[in-house]
């Protein structure tokens, strides 16, 4: 599911933003978040964006009617390390938050919705720091590696620093990659960091002493970018035989090895292409494409544009 997929809520204007903040104000997961938003919201207006941030308490005490009323977008906002709100207090604030078009968590919010029943079938990016707490959900949502996730109507991002790339994100889907590039001027950030990018200790996290295998075998992946072992090769240095290296993939990563591998090594072009100044066929060389056009054609299927594309927006002012 594409970020793409907010294009409905662009047209809004003003669009109405909604954050709860149910932890500490200066917690890396709520300043990440929201200080992109509130320089968005000062450099378009309150006629463009009107956002609106939140404590719980005050979501309790808010009229019928107090503004942001029916946000397009609302988020529940808590660092990792957050204790689960009171029962009540919870129930209102999530009531608050699904009556936006779109709406999920950040940090611990994602836990505290799944765990809620919320997100039954839903793809959601939560922190690793948190995976041990998903024995009651695991069955209902679909828990992914990455930095932050758009699955339906559903959003949900892993918290701390990835809280800036999902914010950025968000600005530049809604209001444009001029918006956002000035932004990150402002903050002093070169690169932002897609969705599909992995919370680097999230597989050792879930699934590390349970599945030595599979996470021995992403290593060996990500350690063999620009000569790719293949899914044999694989299989052989883990101990495992193809077949069961495919289930264990299957099972636990929705994807093939082959397809994973795949990915990892796109990714990697991806960075070289946005942060070296290597030429695209030397990128495609680094990460195992021996074809430019091989390169070029998934490249195009993961990201939607091509290479060439890519690095173009290396170049954005």
């Amino acid at each position: 599911m594409s970020f793409d997929n907010l294009s409905r809520v662009t047209q809004q204007r003003p669009l109405r933003m909604l954050l709860v903040n149910a932890g500490e104000a200066d917690a890396l997961t709520w300043a990440g978040l929201v200080q992109p938003l509130r320089l968005a919201a000062t450099a378009l207006g309150r006629d463009v964006l009107h956002l609106e941030t939140m404590t719980p308490a005050q979501v309790v005490l808010a009229q019928p009617g107090w503004p942001p009323h029916n946000p397009h977008l609302a988020l529940l906002v808590a660092d990792e390390g957050q204790s689960p709100m009171a029962p009540e207090l919870s129930r209102a604030v999530i009531e608050r938050c699904r009556s936006a078009e779109y709406w999920g968590g950040v940090g611990a919010g994602v836990l505290w919705l799944a765990s809620a029943g919320l997100m039954a079938g839903v793809r959601i990016a939560l922190p690793w720091a948190l995976y041990a707490d998903t024995e009651g959900i695991s069955e209902r949502a679909i828990l992914t590696p990455h930095l932050f996730e758009l699955d339906g109507r559903h959003l949900s991002c892993c918290g701390g620093a990835a809280s800036i790339d999902f914010s950025l994100t968000l600005i530049e889907h809604l209001f444009g990659a001029t918006v956002q590039a000035g932004i990150k001027e402002s903050l002093c950030i070169e690169r932002v960091r897609g969705h599909e990018e992995r919370q680097r200790v999230a597989l050792q996290a879930r699934f590390g002493a349970l599945q030595p295998r599979l996470s021995e075998a992403v290593t060996l992946m990500e350690t063999n970018i620009e000569e790719p072992l293949s899914t044999d090769d694989i299989a052989n240095l883990v101990g495992l035989s193809r077949r069961q290296l495919e289930r264990l993939f299957k099972q636990y990563l929705g994807s093939l090895p082959s397809r994973y591998y795949l990915e990892l090594r796109l990714q990697r072009a991806r960075q070289l292409l946005l942060e070296t100044n290597h030429s695209i066929v030397q990128v495609g060389l680094m990460c195992g494409f021996s074809s430019g056009s091989h390169f070029s054609t998934a490249f195009g299927a993961l990201f939607g544009n091509t290479p060439r594309e890519e690095r173009q927006r290396k170049l954005l002012p």
